[in-house]
């Protein structure tokens, strides 16, 4: 068991523990700087395979570094966490990626308008900056959680970077609200694959987000049209971002693929993280018709130490649910909540295989569900299937012994 975080011995108090992670986490704001070292290895050795850089890096080597470095379960004691809260340190690297984002966008545009690059380059640049792009929208989850001006509005201008400012209301106000219900687009179902859930969640989010916004506006007597709907603001960022490109570079037939190739891609990276963070998990309704509280066993968690350090800790994903506007370096674990068997870049990869993952999830979901599918949330056109496959093998369990 790694102890990489942990409180040292003692009486507990806020000043004996230590943050082992504190300056690891740095790895987080270098991260989406991973195509600008995939460009210079190109300049260097004159290899095109390092546009892929990133991919490889996403898809293999992290995955390969969690298995190496296991995981890290040890939390923060409960008389730290004001402390760690204040610490402007862990503020201040949130802000830092931000540029970072934008330096990956601007450099890798200019590199394809300007330098010799095959079309299979390009494609394999623009999947490697949809990656980390797709990961902006993880900074931005971190910083649209908070309560200051300033946060809130630095995670929308690094959500401006792929497109997808809505993100900020969508996320906060429905899915924290509607999370492992019926009524969430962004919570998959167990035995839908990621391409059919991609079709639900991602014009399901920024349809609920738009009309969030509608009704917020509409109760104070101001229009959709605006720019006090939060959405409009970072889509204005966005549109001056693009077009300045354009303008820079000029409308270089490549770079008019490149753009909109990674702003997709970088789509797909949360699309991605939903499918996978509460994967056939459902609250019950209770009496009163209304559902449960959601609570830390309704979203998988997933402790891997190297996947954690470049993602802000996201992995902890019950926590923050418990608490959404605690920062990442004071998010715990708990025993008995349901458990990725990798992190997300694994997980990620996992989920482009339908039959591999449903292979690896679909027996932890009944697990988690004590075996009863009722309590499990099923993709409607395979309930009759995973019936017949988990449903009798609960029958057989309850079967009286002779």
């Amino acid at each position: 068991m790694s102890t990489i975080a942990r409180s040292l011995p003692g009486d507990g108090t806020p000043d004996r523990y230590v943050d082992r992670k504190r300056y690891l986490w740095v790895l987080s704001v270098v991260w989406p700087a991973a195509p600008l070292i995939g460009l210079y290895l190109v300049h260097l050795t004159g290899w095109s395979i390092f546009y892929a850089f990133t991919l490889f890096v996403w898809y293999g080597v992290i995955p390969a570094f969690d298995v190496l470095f296991g995981k890290d379960p040890n939390n923060p004691p409960e008389t730290a966490v004001a402390r760690l809260e204040a610490d402007r340190y862990y503020r201040v690297l949130t802000w830092l990626t931000v540029p970072v984002h934008y330096a990956s966008l601007v450099g890798c545009a200019w590199w394809i308008a300007t330098q010799p690059i095959a079309w299979w380059g390009v494609v394999a640049l623009a999947f490697s900056l949809g990656i980390v792009n797709g990961l902006a929208l993880n900074t931005g989850h971190e910083l649209g959680h908070k309560k200051e001006p300033f946060d809130r509005w630095m995670a929308k201008i690094v959500l401006a970077v792929v497109g997808y400012g809505h993100f900020f209301i969508e996320h906060n106000k429905g899915h924290h609200r509607d999370v492992a219900t019926p009524e969430d687009p962004a919570t998959s179902r167990m035995g839908e694959n990621i391409y059919k859930f991609s079709l639900r969640e991602i014009p399901g989010a920024f349809l609920r987000a738009w009309n969030l916004e509608k009704v917020r506006l509409e109760r104070v007597g101001k229009s959709v049209w605006s720019l006090d709907n939060e959405i409009i603001p970072p889509l204005l960022i966005t549109l001056v971002v693009y077009a300045a490109l354009l303008l820079a570079f000029g409308p270089n037939p490549k770079l008019l693929v490149f753009l909109p190739i990674q702003m997709a891609f970088g789509w797909w990276q949360l699309t991605s993280a939903n499918y996978i963070e509460h994967y056939g998990l459902l609250r019950q309704k209770m009496a009163d018709g209304r559902y449960e509280r959601a609570q830390p066993r309704h979203s998988w968690n997933s402790n891997h130490i190297a996947s954690n350090l470049i993602l802000f800790h996201l992995q902890r994903h019950s926590d923050h649910h418990a608490h959404p506007t605690r920062s990442y370096q004071s998010l715990r674990d708990f025993k008995g909540l349901p458990e990725l068997p990798t992190g997300y870049p694994g997980m990620f990869f996992m989920a482009l295989i339908p039959p591999v993952f449903r292979m690896v999830m679909d027996p932890r979901v009944v697990k988690w569900a004590d075996g009863d599918i009722d309590k499990i949330q099923i993709d409607p056109a395979r309930r009759k299937q995973i019936g017949r496959k988990y449903g009798s093998a609960r029958r057989a369990s309850q079967r009286p012994l002779n």
